[in-house]
């Protein structure tokens, strides 16, 4: 985990690498429902939030506010670990309770967490240490273009192989233009993703 925290950006860069991971998958899977990474620039009002979804049970979420950001993470293999909660600080316990990140029941679901308040100058975690789910933040940490095109050819495998350049045009937040959306994906335009580029809160 200090490995994990260590490696994290501050929060405007993170927040600029989760819309840039949420826009390559945008552009590789038109459709929603395939895609691993997702941002919602309109979640809740002064709210923006994150999330992976491996489709194997695994999953993240992160929320960007004014207090700052809150994580958790999901290994479905390992054991639910509610009481790393308990450390939480109090600016962000409105996200400990989200029903959106709890299970059928209501109770919290997650196996890691970890937090940074505006302002401050690290990432903290709970001192337990988590049982599992670090692992799932790990393209997240890396942010070059590199590790990501060589993580969507053996996620996506797509017919044809995402220019190395676009990706990194992307994870630049560089506005999108034709000819980057058709070197990440042939078979999509700028229209197919027009309400994406939108939802997401990348810049036009």
């Amino acid at each position: 985990m200090h490995d994990l925290l260590l490696r994290l950006p501050d929060i405007p860069a993170l927040r600029d690498r989760c819309r840039a991971l949420a826009m390559l998958d945008a552009v590789l899977s038109p459709d929603w429902g395939d895609r691993y990474y997702s941002f919602d620039a309109h979640w809740g009002e002064g709210e923006e939030m994150a999330s992976m979804r491996n489709g194997q049970g695994d999953d993240w979420f992160m929320v960007f506010s004014a207090a700052g950001v809150y994580a958790r993470g999901l290994d479905h293999e390992a054991p639910n670990a509610p009481h790393l909660l308990a450390e939480v600080p109090e600016s962000f316990r409105s996200y400990v309770d989200e029903p959106a990140f709890a299970d059928s029941e209501g109770r919290p679901d997650l196996t890691v967490c970890f937090w940074r308040e505006s302002g401050d100058t690290r990432w903290h975690a709970p001192q337990t240490a988590p049982t599992g789910g670090v692992e799932l933040f790990g393209l997240l940490a890396d942010g070059t273009a590199t590790a990501y095109r060589a993580w969507a050819e053996d996620y996506y495998e797509p017919e044809h192989e995402p220019d190395l350049a676009a990706v990194e045009h992307v994870l630049a937040l560089r506005p999108l233009t034709e000819a980057v959306v058709s070197a990440l994906n042939p078979e999509t335009d700028l229209g197919d993703i027009a309400d994406d580029i939108a939802g997401i809160g990348y810049p036009a």
